[in-house]
């Protein structure tokens, strides 16, 4: 119906106004800023477009994540825990790691009976195999891969978490393949921070000191001034349970303070209750950091590390702390940069392409179709504003791909305009008033322009389902543009030809 009561064009305009009030910001430059423009700028609302590498510049790292550390660090906590199960239960073998199997000698078949039964209570995930006295212990087929992708899963969101940290934002973290992950970070300008950041895996562990470095449950550790400690290799507490981290002075120096979660803080104060006159260690990433007697029960859950820190580096262990400690080591295997002038070329050159193909699409539009044409591409400069605010207001990153993906919604956007106004020229040569034809030519072509529409929609949908990066880009722009021109070309325009037929009263149309 071409009837548009003042209720509907009063919330089409305010539509298409806070379109035009959220697109703004990503349209103003951030240089030669007006007085005015700046002005404005405060009021208008501070979400814009995110701007990709490809587009911004920035550091493209390709991690691998080390899966046999993993694997290996997994099975020596299993042989811990096995080991101190059977001391428990007086089982008298000691289980060793071979390659990546837990193996023991076993001759008496009670006690062989009694290991399995332990063994298997402590990890349903896990096979054991036996020929004569000899059992071994390892992980299941399906439980490696099981490991392998939550490994991968793990990684991902501590990487996320340890970049958002630090400030930046928006970046582009994607598995590829097994055991290699895309980071894209916009922005970084250096990578050199970047890969320190991602180079620790901030693990932090507890542990006693043994009496000597002969025993076998001891390994050797230095501290950063090289001194060197027996430390028990059995994890009292790990950093795991932390809930906080943050850089604080202690005793006038830098130190880092953190804090337990509910379970850590009952752990660590009965750990402290029992062992009060011993010494622990607290090792970071393979060194001790500091080996503090307890001296008292600490049951507030919290603590200081102190030792040989500077402000940057009390800052960014706080930070690894924070954002938690990567389950395994990542390799970069390939680093990319991608410096600001290029990423400036490519914005350059893509807002050339979409100024030519919406300077042809608006002329052509006014040859065919004359006053009709201008109503349809102010309708499409409404489109594209359109897509700019949703993308701004979703926080969605702009990629070459997705600039294609605006460059052709431009001329998706009055393929529906055109569609009407051929069937509205079809409705005049069957000799019908203005009126009946403009919406005949509207309620027509209705239904061909939603079929069409809803099928790029599912095309897009299956992009983004089972795409990556820049497909995902192109395939969000679309679909957005998709929508956008329905509202355009099917609302818009046919309320600007209404409101315009009711006041002119034409009698006839100069549609060519």
């Amino acid at each position: 119906m071409l009837n548009f009561s003042k209720t509907k064009i009063f919330f089409i305009i305010l539509i298409c106004l806070g379109t035009l009030i959220l697109a703004l910001p990503s349209l103003i430059s951030e240089s030669n800023k007006s007085p005015i423009l700046k002005s404005l700028v405060k009021i208008l609302p501070q979400q814009k477009v995110n701007l990709g590498l490809d587009l911004r510049g920035g550091s493209q790292l390709m991690l691998e994540v080390d899966f046999d550390y993993y694997i290996a660090e997994q099975l020596n906590n299993l042989r811990e825990e096995i080991k101190n199960s059977f001391r428990d239960e007086s089982v008298r073998v000691i289980p060793e790691i071979s390659g990546s199997k837990i193996i023991f000698i076993i001759t008496d078949e009670n006690q062989k009976k009694l290991a399995k039964k332990l063994v298997k209570k402590l990890s349903k995930n896990i096979e054991i195999s036996e020929s004569g006295a000899l059992v071994e212990v390892y992980f299941a087929r399906d439980e490696i891969a099981l490991i392998r992708q939550n490994l991968i899963k793990q990684s991902i969101e501590i990487i996320r978490r340890r970049i958002d940290e630090s400030g930046t934002k928006e970046p582009t973290i994607q598995a590829q393949g097994e055991s290699r992950i895309l980071l894209q970070v916009p922005g970084i300008k250096n990578s050199s921070d970047l890969k320190s950041l991602l180079g620790k895996t901030a693990k932090m562990t507890f542990h006693f000191l043994g009496d000597s470095y002969s025993s076998a449950d001891v390994m050797q550790i230095s501290d950063y001034e090289g001194r060197s400690y027996p430390i028990k290799k059995e994890v009292i507490l790990s950093g795991d349970l932390l809930t906080d981290a943050s850089p604080t002075y202690h005793e006038g120096q830098p130190a880092v303070s953190f804090r337990f979660n509910a379970v850590g803080t009952r752990k660590f104060a009965e750990i402290t209750k029992e062992n009060i006159g011993k010494i622990f260690a607290i090792v970071l990433d393979g060194k001790v950091i500091t080996a503090p007697r307890i001296n008292t029960i600490i049951n507030q859950g919290s603590g200081v590390i102190s030792g040989s820190f500077t402000t940057e580096e009390a800052n960014e262990v706080a930070l690894l702390l924070r954002a938690g400690a990567l389950p395994a080591p990542l390799k970069i295997i390939e680093e990319r940069t991608v410096g600001p002038s290029l990423g400036q070329d490519s914005i350059n050159n893509g807002a050339i392409s979409s100024i030519a193909g919406l300077a042809f699409v608006a002329v052509f539009m006014m040859i065919f179709y004359g006053f009709f044409g201008l109503l349809a591409n102010l309708a499409m400069v409404v489109n594209i504003l359109m897509i700019i605010a949703v993308l701004s207001l979703i926080g969605a990153t702009l990629t070459l791909p997705g600039i294609a993906g605006i460059v052709l919604t431009i001329g998706m956007a009055v393929d529906s305009n055109v569609l009407i106004f051929e069937r509205i020229k079809e409705e005049l040569r069957e000799k019908k008033s203005v009126f009946a034809a403009v919406e005949q030519g509207f309620d027509q072509a209705f239904r061909t322009i939603t079929d069409s529409n809803l099928t790029t929609l599912i095309i897009a949908f299956f992009l983004y389902a089972f795409g990556n990066g820049p497909v995902k880009g192109f395939a969000v722009t679309l679909s957005i543009g998709i929508v956008a021109s329905m509202f355009s070309a099917i609302i818009l325009t046919r309320m600007m030809i209404s409101i315009w037929l009711k006041k002119r009263k034409p009698q006839k149309l100069s549609l060519i």
